[in-house]
């Protein structure tokens, strides 16, 4: 977390210009998923969290061993326990999550970021436990596609979202919880260097994980974020415009993710 405000850079007010129409659809989208047809917004901005930038740089945390990791995020949510920031909002997943930008995060809340790259379901499930101090008003979490690549079942992914789920429901009982649709890869017009692994997984296998996750999140009572929907093309794949290599997140991306938290957090979701 960061006590100082950042300014907004000049390369984010040249991608909300011309992604405008983007995000006026982006918005429409997510109105009529939730049937409603106005939104608002008036709020005051407070200073973000500092984050890696929106280039995949993995910085020297990447470095580190898992545990190293584990032990940095651990003590940045001690001091979120001690110091008590107000509108407190935490990030909870993988790379995705990990390089969303500071000055892109809305700006109406604190932010901790608590994201490992290469992270899990399972790993995620087993550090849940670092933030159980810290009192937030909203968790978002999204975790899955390392599984898929990793070649973990459907099956084994769904029982550690449910039970991240239940588990975050009764430490933050009063605290709205996000759980986050798995985004759609490239397919063909991936360049990662893990492409291959990338086209092993069908976007139809996502979109079918990401209904059972949204019928397990109805069921214990959290909410379900649908992002997939907002980052496929007609084919379903993720949208070229929002990627810089059919898996991660380029800026564009993040103003999309943004429009959508932004959205969501101010009841649009529904809540709990």
């Amino acid at each position: 977390m960061s006590t100082t405000a950042k300014q907004f850079p000049i390369w984010a007010f040249f991608l909300l210009a011309t992604n405008g129409i983007l995000m006026l659809a982006v918005i429409l989208l997510i109105l009529r998923q939730q049937g409603l047809t106005v939104f608002s917004s008036n709020t005051t901005p407070v200073p973000a969290n500092q984050a890696p930038s929106a280039t995949p740089e993995l910085g020297p945390r990447h470095q580190l061993s898992y545990q190293k990791w584990v032990d940095i995020l651990k003590q940045e949510a001690q001091i979120a326990a001690e110091q008590r920031p107000p509108q407190l909002s935490i990030l909870a997943g993988d790379s995705l999550s990990l390089w969303f930008p500071a000055e892109l995060l809305p700006k109406d809340r604190n932010w901790l970021n608590q994201a490992i790259s290469g992270e899990t379901s399972n790993g995620l499930f087993k550090r849940l436990n670092l933030f159980d101090k810290t009192q937030p008003e909203t968790i978002f979490v999204m975790i899955g596609i390392n599984d898929l690549i990793r070649g973990v079942n459907d099956q084994v992914i769904l029982d550690n979202q449910r039970q991240m789920m239940n588990y975050l429901r009764k430490s933050h009982p009063k605290a709205k919880i996000f759980i986050q649709s798995i985004l759609p890869h490239g397919a063909e017009s991936a360049t990662w260097e893990g492409r291959e692994k990338l086209l092993a997984i069908p976007n139809s296998r996502i979109q079918q994980l990401n209904q059972q996750l949204k019928s397990i999140a109805a069921k214990e009572r959290v909410e379900y974020l649908d992002l997939y929907s907002l980052f496929a093309n007609q084919q379903g794949n993720l949208r070229p415009e929002l990627t810089t290599d059919g898996l991660h997140i380029n800026p564009a991306g993040y103003l999309v993710w943004r429009t959508a938290l932004q959205i969501y957090q101010k009841g649009i979701g529904g809540t709990n």
